[in-house]
């Protein structure tokens, strides 16, 4: 052989085995898929949606003002428990519990916080319409925070005067306001709440509302992080295989093409945040012990409902503003037993999965989806998936890949200084 022939031969042997292992890191792809890869990077997430329902949603003083409340733990009927207490931001703002806890142990997992201002619909069955109408929900759950509404707005009074003052204006009078009032389970507090004049109950509903949207204007201002998956994404729209490889492994890279193909995916976990925000049945078993959840069938005739909803008094949106309630179903066969789709990022971050806890790992969950059982209520919308257990495999690595922390000024992810 030439050095001729030895030179074409070297070089044929190089660019096979450059393609080889383009094939095997799954650097190779299609103008299609590649498509699909930049409309779930970070780079494509848009500026965060005005809430018209919050007019201070924006404003620091609020986000301020809503830090201290959201950290607060005499925002409880113990002295104990706190919206931290559950969102705890060194675990992605949720609590790594099956349940949530508060004063007593409630009957769904603790949603995260982050990016839920991207979301038209707030805890598991939709049943809030608003990141501050949300808020208000665990205050006076007895499991949660388990207080009422006059307890709390007399500690605004009391200890956040000026920072509430600053935002919203000067408060009203409340020195005629029982200390424990409110449309709560506990017996003598509700019934003092029956006891007061209409002028009264809105008095505290205003002050209470606010609350509210300063708590959200601080959690506005919580967002995902960019992940290994984001270089990942840029890298290939550059074709830099190099730095492709650095980003994920060829294990993760096979999971990403389950993930985009045969595990069907993003027929729900589409977007930036892996999510589609809306509502399904996928089958997922009762939690033991539980009562029967009707999910969305449920939470959708209480958001309608809901004094603190988009369309009422307290919102300070104009109801043309308000279209996603408007337009909502509350009777729909379809909803029962769906569940609200969760971000996927972070995900790996938050174990156990599910509005239950019901599963404890992701490879669990992906086992779930391949097996598709029947749903205990209502009808599954999944159809198995033929997935091998190696492939099964490669789409939990993949999905550790959109771990990324959050994206905060860190002033914002810790307590604030008393």
């Amino acid at each position: 052989m030439n050095r001729i022939e030895k030179w074409t031969a070297c070089t044929l042997l190089a660019i096979v085995a450059v393609m080889l292992l383009s094939v095997a890191t799954g650097s190779r792809w299609t103008q299609q898929e590649l498509a699909q890869l930049q409309e779930l990077s970070m780079s494509r997430l848009p500026p965060l949606p005005a809430d018209p329902s919050n007019r201070v949603a924006d404003d620091e003083r609020a986000a301020e003002f809503g830090q201290r409340l959201f950290f607060d733990q005499r925002l409880s009927a113990n002295g104990q428990v706190a919206c931290a207490s559950c969102h705890l931001p060194e675990k992605s703002f949720q609590d790594g519990t099956p349940l949530g806890k508060g004063v007593g142990t409630t009957d769904r997992r603790t949603m995260s916080i982050i990016g839920t201002a991207r979301s038209p619909w707030q805890f598991w069955d939709g049943r809030k319409d608003s990141q501050w109408a949300q808020a208000l929900g665990p205050l006076e759950s007895a499991v949660e925070h388990g207080g009422d509404r006059t307890q709390y707005v007399h500690l605004v009074a009391e200890q956040y005067r000026a920072e509430y003052e600053a935002v919203f204006g000067k408060l009203p009078a409340l020195d005629s306001l029982p200390r424990h009032a409110g449309p709560v389970a506990d017996p003598k507090a509700n019934a003092a709440w029956s006891e007061l004049a209409p002028a009264q109950k809105e008095t505290v509903n205003g002050v209470f509302a606010n609350m509210g949207k300063a708590i959200a204007a601080y959690e506005r201002r919580i967002d995902p992080g960019p992940s290994r998956f984001d270089a990942y994404v840029e890298a290939a729209a550059q074709g830099d295989t190099a730095k492709m490889e650095m980003a994920m492994t060829r294990d993760e890279i096979a999971g990403l093409k389950l993930f985009l193909g045969k595990g069907q995916c993003l027929q729900c976990h589409g977007g930036p945040l892996f999510t589609n925000n809306e509502f399904h049945n996928t089958g997922v078993p009762a939690a033991h012990g539980l009562a029967a959840d009707l999910g969305r069938l449920a939470g959708a005739r209480q958001v309608i409902k809901d004094e603190f909803n988009c369309l009422g008094r307290y919102s300070d949106a104009k109801p043309e503003q308000c279209g996603e309630i408007r337009f909502l179903d509350e009777n729909s066969a379809n909803q029962l037993r769906q569940f609200r789709v969760p971000s996927l990022r972070n995900v790996a971050e938050r174990a156990p999965y599910m509005h239950a806890g019901q599963f404890a790992t992701l490879r669990e969950v992906v086992e779930h989806y391949n097996r598709a059982p029947t749903a205990p209520q209502g009808h599954s919308e999944l159809k198995p998936l033929g997935l091998s257990a190696t492939e099964v495999d490669q789409l939990v690595a993949f999905l550790g890949t959109l771990s990324g922390g959050v994206k905060a000024e860190p002033r914002w992810v810790k307590a604030p200084s008393p």
